[in-house]
């Protein structure tokens, strides 16, 4: 009886923010077209790589998709502010139902070409620029602050599990049944969660931005941010673990075949395995939410994430790989949700969409130049040394920002953990 009064305790507190009706909508929603986004997203990179032979031209691709994200999150950030975070996902869901389709029908047709895939890769890239910020920013209207974290952590547990699953399912339809399989069923499985967005009913923003100018709103965003140490202090270690640790899409297709001497199922099985870490890393985060965010696993997530990437050069063993990887991936998603919890927990309304735009930049628009770097290091010494030097530099300028910030860092650890509202 005990153990059952557990169980039931640990779901309820795990799984709180789908009491909202609203949350379900969207969260279910997203079930569906993340598997799919996923399926093209290790389909898309496999085909790159299996035609060009480049780890080069892989991470060019990568630098079309997020090079959106670099330019434009601090504008979109503006748009989130200004207009309905409910059309503006429904309007980002219809263009990547699109670009799915494009994909489907050159691939289908034979017509695919490498410079086809720079241009629908920088279309969702810039697709996702809006997205990103107006999805982060819509969970308060969905569960209010209470429930904030929890609903964050949640949604990554569907993104996460879509990292695995889409991935091995990927493998199974390139093998048996090609690559165009992949793409049709993402363009597919954007159907349920455009109907789920619809059918939410939220209140509009009574904070939403009026403003004319457009650059005016953005500084106005950054001094917001310059105010706060915890701010600050996130975006810096935010832009150092996104650049350089978080580049596994790149490096994981060359390292399963330079250093594995594995095919297609090798390379989806690596990523579903680090899809399973940070899965398993999202139950965590959702649970321990109940108590409030640790500013302190910010730093402690981001420093075994170099730590682990480091210790790939021992692993030419595929089983120890995928161990370590499923590793990454667990301490990958605690500094993400956590970077996530502090911009949200530490921002007002006003303000929030031109916040969770920084966010993004340093999630994905910092991707372009991690892609790039790791790539033409891959390229150039080899598939061994992309993990090796993405942990390498960030563990060195994760130990600068200690150095140079120590009492306000120490502070974070000392203090242990966050209120849970502003």
């Amino acid at each position: 009886m005990l153990s059952l009064k557990r169980t039931s305790s640990f779901f309820k507190t795990t799984f709180r923010a789908l009491q909202y009706k609203n949350f379900r909508l969207f969260w279910f929603g997203q079930c569906i077209s993340l598997t799919g986004t996923w399926m093209q997203r290790a389909a898309q990179t496999w085909l790159v790589y299996d035609v060009t032979k480049s780890p080069m031209l892989v991470g060019i691709v990568g630098v079309c998709q997020f090079m959106p994200m670099l330019l434009f999150s601090l504008f979109a950030g503006v748009l989130v502010d200004r207009f309905s975070k409910k059309k503006i996902l429904i309007f980002t869901q219809l263009v990547f139902m699109l670009q799915a389709i494009i994909m489907t029908v050159l691939t289908f047709t034979g017509q695919i070409q490498y410079w086809h895939i720079l241009v629908l890769s920088a279309v969702f890239g810039l697709t996702q620029t809006l997205d990103m910020p107006a999805r982060q920013s819509f969970f308060i209207d969905l569960v209010g602050s209470e429930n904030l974290t929890n609903a964050i952590s949640l949604n990554s547990t569907i993104v996460n599990l879509a990292r695995i699953v889409g991935p091995a399912v990927s493998g199974i339809l390139m093998i048996k049944y090609g690559i165009v399989f992949c793409f049709f069923i993402n363009a597919v499985s954007f159907i349920p969660v455009i109907a789920g967005i619809m059918m939410i009913k939220v209140p509009e923003s009574s904070s939403r931005v009026r403003g004319t100018h457009m650059l005016a709103d953005v500084l106005d965003g950054i001094r917001y941010i310059k105010k706060s140490e915890t701010l600050i202090l996130n975006v810096i270690i935010m832009a150092v673990v996104c650049t350089f640790a978080m580049n596994t899409d790149v490096i994981i297709p060359v390292f399963a075949k330079e250093v594995l001497g594995r095919g297609v199922n090798g390379y989806t099985l690596l990523l579903s395995m680090a899809g399973l870490g940070a899965f398993l890393g999202a139950i965590m985060m959702a649970y321990i939410s109940k108590s409030g965010v640790q500013k302190s696993l910010l730093l402690f997530s981001g420093a075994a994430t170099a730590v682990l990437q480091i210790v790939t050069i021992f692993s030419a063993r595929y089983s120890v790989a995928s161990l370590l990887i499923l590793a990454v991936g667990f301490c990958n998603l605690v500094f993400i949700n956590t970077a996530n919890s502090i911009f949200q927990l530490h921002s007002s309304n006003e303000y929030r969409g031109r916040v969770m735009s920084v966010y993004s930049f340093l999630n994905l628009g910092s991707t372009p130049v991690g892609n790039f770097l790791s790539g033409a290091v891959m390229e150039n010494v080899g598939g061994d040394s992309g993990f090796v030097f993405c942990g390498s530099v960030t563990l060195l300028f994760l130990g600068l920002i200690f150095a140079v910030n120590r009492k306000s860092l120490l502070g974070w650890i000392s203090k242990a953990r966050t209120p849970k509202t502003i």
